[in-house]
């Protein structure tokens, strides 16, 4: 049986822990966070993929020159 465990922690202690990670987790983990949280951001994504898929990009340099 599947019980559910309820612990109590401060947003200081959360904010602490994230700063503890690597940098490229941390990043990983907030990326996470957002798609989790924001369904604008995944739909945001998809567009973005069906952008560049569709070669509808311009590089940085096209967009803000040298």
């Amino acid at each position: 049986m599947i019980g559910t465990v309820k612990i109590q922690v401060k947003p200081e202690e959360i904010i602490e822990a994230i700063r503890g990670m690597e940098k490229r987790k941390r990043e990983a983990f907030v990326e996470d966070l957002i798609a989790a949280t924001s369904p604008e951001y995944l739909s945001s994504i998809r567009e973005a993929r069906a952008d560049y898929k569709a070669k509808r990009v311009k590089t940085h340099e096209e967009v803000f020159g040298k």
